[in-house]
């Protein structure tokens, strides 16, 4: 073959690399197009089906080795101990609203006045106290003065309610992928421990065993924590008849996984339920919304179990950043990830260390 010819034959190469190239880049950019809204929820399916996968296995040999009975149960269970939560908190939001629509055309709404140490909060102390005062004597200036805050609240509101019931859409998906993982689990973990052990190369073992005690240790010591405080929350709650029990439950719930005390949502609960309730029973909400804010320091211990040593502030900035990324369900994903990934990293960097170590000790002898 002359040079000429081999150039040709180079070029027509060349040519039909570049065009396969193209294509397959052409199909990997659409088939990422098609499965991004499905990204989130498939990464919370899999960290579902690991941190539940003891749980199930234990029932499967309690229904005598039926896995798939037991990853449908563990399915039907989930999505009731979303939905019913949901739709109380929807039904206790909306029964609040009519009634406060009601009070209002009314014009029976009374707004009780502050009690004597508002006064005295540092910072907001007195613009609270003198606002609390105006709508105890006069309601109807305060929602003129304050219209277009409350406007601008309630179009928030609506907006959040939105977002909230497409995590749940997502959440009910995610758990529908979880299930699916958990009936073929076996295959699930061949498949990762290949996929991870390319990747990796011969670590790729360790690390999959690594990220799995993680997501069972982040799982059950911070979302697990936090689902436990926003139960026992919601209980009080409604054994005092705070109204919309539901949404501040919730509100704890998101404290609780960004690693906040919820006694910032549950203090200024406690102190509305001394102007309405009786001293007794709201001294043992007070107490009691001490008591399930604080029972994380000892919770958290029995229930992250080993494996897993994330900081505070990494959890904090992965729920935040995840919840600014992918709304509510990034708040949940957004902690585990980034978790897994600081302790993957700092497992990392201490097996480089050991191995200069060992280097050293090596050269000395």
């Amino acid at each position: 073959m002359n040079t000429s010819a081999q150039d040709q034959f180079s070029g027509q190469n060349i040519v039909d690399a570049a065009i396969r190239i193209a294509l397959l880049g052409i199909m990997a950019v659409a088939s990422l197009r098609i499965i991004q809204p499905f990204i989130m929820p498939a990464v919370w399916g899999i960290i579902i089906a690991v941190a539940v996968h003891p749980f199930v296995e234990m029932l499967a040999k309690r229904l005598g080795g039926r896995k798939k009975i037991s990853a449908i149960i563990f399915a039907l269970v989930a999505i009731a101990a979303l939905v019913v939560p949901t739709f109380m908190l929807l039904s206790s939001s909306v029964n609040a609203v009519q009634e406060l629509s009601e009070q209002l055309e009314n014009d029976v709404l009374r707004v009780p006045p502050p009690p004597p140490g508002v006064a005295d909060w540092p910072v907001i102390g007195t613009p609270v106290n003198a606002t609390w005062n105006l709508a105890s004597t006069n309601l109807d200036a305060v929602i003129t003065k304050y219209s277009p805050q409350l406007r601008e609240a309630s179009t928030t509101l609506l907006a959040k309610a939105g977002g909230s019931a497409k995590g749940l859409f997502m959440f009910i998906i995610s758990i529908m992928i979880a299930t699916a993982l958990l009936i073929t689990g076996e295959g699930g973990v061949r498949a990762i421990n290949k996929i991870i052990t390319r990747f990796a190369g011969e670590k790729g073992p360790e690390l999959v065993t690594l990220a799995t005690a993680t997501i069972r240790g982040v799982m059950q010591g911070v979302i697990g924590v936090a689902v436990i405080q926003s139960v026992l929350s919601v209980i009080g709650m409604l054994l005092v008849g705070v109204p919309a029990a539901g949404l501040w439950a919730v509100l704890v719930l998101i404290l609780a996984i960004i690693q906040l005390p919820p006694i910032l949502i549950l203090g200024p609960v406690a102190a509305w339920v001394f102007t309405f309730a009786d001293q007794v029973p709201a001294i043992l909400f007070l107490i009691w919304a001490l008591v399930v804010s604080g029972c994380d320091g000892f919770l958290k211990p029995v229930l992250m179990g080993r494996g897993v040593d994330a900081p505070m502030l990494v959890i904090l900035l992965g729920a935040l950043g995840g919840m600014m990324l992918s709304g509510i369900i990034g708040l949940f994903v957004g902690a585990v990830i980034l978790a897994i990934s600081f302790t993957l990293f700092m497992a990392w960097v201490d097996e480089s260390e050991t191995e200069k170590t060992d280097a050293g000790s090596s050269e000395t002898a």
